[in-house]
């Protein structure tokens, strides 16, 4: 009977609008208490499941207690969840789904895998100012929940325009400590940056600990995409590490990873330094993406940022592994070479894979899918402890993450290798993100938790997407609810949009 609802005592109760973001009125009546029976319960903390029943009345979880053990009193509806998972709704701390819930308030591809937050502004990159940013969602009034972080590098470019091919001066740097301050005011998680990109390329450590210092003294954490994930990928989280030392705030690793065979088999290093970081007193994490390809621009391969140098481009690619490895997402220019590899675009234009590399730069860049990582890499920084479950997708994500990172980790890495375990894989998009932004009622299932859940199930999860098809849905889950409204069922988003604006307390 999981598909139907029975209804035990009289189903006699006045209609309640259940409000949803920012004091709005959901598109539908609150439901009456709901307890759900006979689940096995992955609460989040990482210890062993077990079958339980769960009560949620309002936007609560009030009792939680082995199968069988809760009896509520009055009206309430039951559903039986036998076979079934039930866990935390998914925190995704990294997603890039910043100005798309207009187009897609459902958030379907994020609600079909069980996600229930997403925080946005990663990457350097975020709305400005977030104060109007918060407000605007409040009035599209998503499904899913949804929080940000201030970015430096849309700081730097308000504080130093087009003249940011520099080291920031005292009152640039300045400038932009004044608006990580109005950001934090505002409910901002904390400071991302992204270093490999322009503007953030050109800063000094120096800028980003003093900026770092005013987003600690309001209670955030240091989010990084670092300079460099490939050669000196090292260096560059060595980089992130004392920046939360000498800002005095937690650190966050973006997407972790060994971005190309330059760096293969050295996983094993970056952990070695964020265990050396936690045994120093630096509160250090990670969170990464479950596949061996990242997404991006064109203008990444080459770090050196000389774009129609021959021999810079060639070696570039060499590091990558080859003109093959980069799958072409878009490209203004020419749509027909979206989905295609760069070596085979070069072998239809008779060129090499340096020249047409530098063609694409030339006329504006694209953007990129490099299929350069390694399996062994992907699973060693899976198994740390430290590490957590991200999309670095979101809303019409280009790259399969978007719409299968959270099922992909139980599907592909519980499921089918046994690198993790159910409870494991659980607390990696759960009670790890939230801790970090410092939710303490939400990735949990606890009493006094806000009900934001995931019914699915162990054996049918998975992710649908594809690098062909990036927008299909996950399949395996059965129900998400937000604040106890039902976001998805039957394969289906719903009209609830329960969701909440997130701020930083």
């Amino acid at each position: 009977m999981r598909k139907n609802l029975a209804v035990a005592g009289a189903f006699c109760f006045a209609a309640v609008i259940a409000v949803g973001i920012g004091g709005g009125t959901s598109q539908g009546a609150q439901t009456p208490a709901l307890l759900l029976a006979n689940a096995l319960i992955v609460d989040g903390s990482g210890n062993a499941p077990y079958v339980g029943d769960l009560l949620i009345e309002g936007d609560r979880v009030t009792a939680v207690g082995p199968a069988g053990s809760l009896r509520p009193r009055g009206t309430y509806a039951y559903e039986d969840l036998h076979g079934l998972a039930l866990a935390p709704g998914f925190v995704d701390i990294h997603n890039h789904s910043t100005d798309r819930f207009a187009r897609d308030p459902a958030a379907t591809t994020q609600v079909a895998q069980g996600v229930t937050t997403v925080i946005v502004g990663a990457d350097g990159g975020s709305p400005w100012p977030i104060d109007d940013y918060l407000a605007s969602v409040e009035e599209i009034a998503p499904a899913i929940n949804v929080g940000t972080m201030v970015g430096h590098g849309t700081l730097r470019g308000r504080a130093m325009g087009d003249d940011y091919r520099r080291e920031a001066t005292e009152s640039e740097i300045a400038i932009m400590a004044e608006q990580v301050a109005r950001a934090m005011e505002s409910g901002a998680f904390g400071l991302s940056s992204g270093l490999e990109y322009d503007p953030g390329f050109y800063s000094s450590t120096e800028e980003l600990i003093a900026l770092a210092k005013v987003a600690a003294a309001a209670g955030g954490f240091y989010m990084s995409h670092t300079r460099d994930e490939e050669e000196g990928v090292m260096d560059s989280i060595a980089e992130a590490i004392r920046i939360g030392r000498e800002g005095g705030l937690p650190v966050q690793i973006s997407h972790i990873k060994m971005g190309n065979a330059s760096v293969w088999d050295r996983a094993g290093e970056a952990l070695d330094l964020i265990a050396d970081a936690r045994a120093e007193g630096i509160d250090v994490t990670a969170d990464q993406y479950p596949y061996t390809a990242w997404q991006s621009g064109l203008g990444i391969v080459v770090s050196s940022r000389r774009f129609s140098d021959p021999v810079a481009v060639a070696e570039g690619l060499e590091a990558l592994g080859g003109a093959e490895r980069l799958q072409i997402v878009s490209y203004s220019p020419d749509r027909s070479v979206e989905g295609m590899r760069l070596s085979d675009i070069a072998a239809r234009e008779g060129r090499s894979g340096a020249e047409q590399y530098i063609e694409m730069m030339a006329q504006g860049g694209a953007g990129v899918i490099g299929h350069t990582m390694s399996v062994e890499d992907v699973a060693e920084l899976m198994r740390s402890p430290h590490v957590m479950t991200a999309s670095d997708g979101g809303i019409g994500s280009a790259h399969p993450r978007g719409a299968g990172a959270f099922a992909r980790v139980l599907a592909y890495y519980t499921r089918e290798l046994g690198l993790l375990s159910i409870e494991q894989a659980v607390r990696r998009g759960t009670t790890m993100p939230a801790d970090r932004l410092g939710l303490t009622d939400r990735g949990r299932i606890a009493v006094g938790a806000v009900a934001d859940l995931v019914a699915f199930d162990p054996a049918t999860i998975a992710d649908n997407s594809t690098f062909i098809e990036p927008l299909r849905t996950a399949v395996g889950v059965h129900k998400t609810w937000v604040a106890g409204q039902v976001v998805w069922e039957d394969n289906a988003g719903t009209q609830a949009r329960p969701g909440r604006v997130l701020r930083k307390q």
